[in-house]
């Protein structure tokens, strides 16, 4: 299992990582400070309070752990003070986001493995940890959430999941356990947007049929 001193860090950093991804979309949408930081706090916590709302007598992590809700706050400022330098890089938000999905999908496969979860159970509940912020946020702000259009998400987070099983069964210690899985997810992620990797979309061929028709 992972200590605490891991657990403390890869959170406080997911939590920077996902607010700064929540106070980018919301600054692109117009939104006010106060609209921009509530985004960039659902962006971080949300996938945390919907796994510990799933687990029993498991409190919300952010109530009772203030330091989450700081570094949330210093990720949605940063966001705004550097704006302009972050808007130059073109990718920021899909890195901040990437970033936050590798160590948040570890951080709720841990936590899985803590409440005696099936390996399948600890895997979905890293996927729920790492992607309902995201969710919540697309939905928040009006768009159609990353998880539920065609270009590969999810299945990442799954991935890292099933590698983290793998070097465990093959006697990886921590922190390499931890780290490697979470490196791997957040470069799979960055192939997959470099080179535009999607499912195929399942309504081509009944475009092509409705073309050949007329």
């Amino acid at each position: 299992m992972l200590s605490s001193i891991y657990i403390f860090w890869f959170g406080v950093i997911g939590t920077f990582a996902f607010s700064i991804s929540g106070a980018m979309t919301a600054m692109r949408k117009k939104f006010d400070p106060f609209g921009v930081i509530i985004i960039g706090f659902v962006t971080a916590v949300g996938g945390g309070t919907v796994r510990d709302v799933l687990l029993k007598d498991v409190y919300v992590f952010w109530l009772k752990e203030p330091h989450f809700v700081y570094s949330i706050i210093a990720g949605s400022l940063f966001a705004m003070f550097f704006r302009r330098n972050l808007d130059m890089l073109s990718k920021s938000l899909l890195l901040f986001d990437t970033i936050g999905l590798g160590l948040y999908t570890i951080i709720g496969l841990e936590i899985g493995l803590h409440n005696g979860l099936s390996v399948m159970s600890c895997i979905i509940l890293g996927v729920i940890t790492g992607s309902f912020g995201g969710v919540l946020r697309d939905i928040l702000v009006n768009e159609i959430p990353v998880i539920f259009r065609k270009e590969i998400y999810a299945t990442v987070s799954i991935i890292g999941g099933l590698i983290y099983f793998i070097l465990k069964t093959s006697g990886v210690t921590e922190p390499l356990l931890q780290i490697v899985p979470i490196v791997l997810i957040i470069i799979f992620r960055i192939l997959v947007i470099k080179f535009r990797i999607s499912y195929p979309s399942i309504y081509n061929s009944g475009k092509i049929k409705q073309k050949a028709k007329r």
